[in-house]
């Protein structure tokens, strides 16, 4: 078949039409996977700006790498920053004097519980 310069076969006007509509369809997605990949990297590239200048490398398990990507994913992040996130919530919720007594009691009470539910 005999092709045009711009590589796509020569069509009647119907085929045209729909070489045509299939074309723009498919610019209208490029577009929008590269608007939101741009989006996606907007809170890396801030992080970033702040400093971002210590590796860690760490080993997970498959279970957790699915469980960070599924829900960065679900927030629309990238997965570094929602561990950071995670880890700075972590840092900053992490009582500095170690277990208050209210949490040791706690703990016992739990284990007591459980202890006597398995008699």
């Amino acid at each position: 078949m005999i092709t045009s310069k711009a590589r796509r076969p020569l069509m009647t006007d119907t085929t045209d039409k729909a070489w045509t509509g299939r074309r723009a369809r498919h610019e209208a997605i490029l577009a929008e996977v590269e608007s939101e990949e741009a989006e996606a990297v907007e809170p890396e590239i801030a992080e970033k700006a702040g400093s971002l200048d210590i590796p860690l490398h760490l080993r997970i398990d498959r279970e957790l790498d699915a469980q960070l990507r599924q829900r960065a994913a679900a927030e629309h992040i990238p997965t570094s920053a929602l561990v950071r996130r995670l880890l700075r919530r972590a840092v900053r919720e992490q009582s500095p004097g170690g277990l208050t007594a209210a949490e040791v009691e706690g703990i016992a009470r739990r284990v007591t519980r459980e202890e006597l539910q398995a008699l």
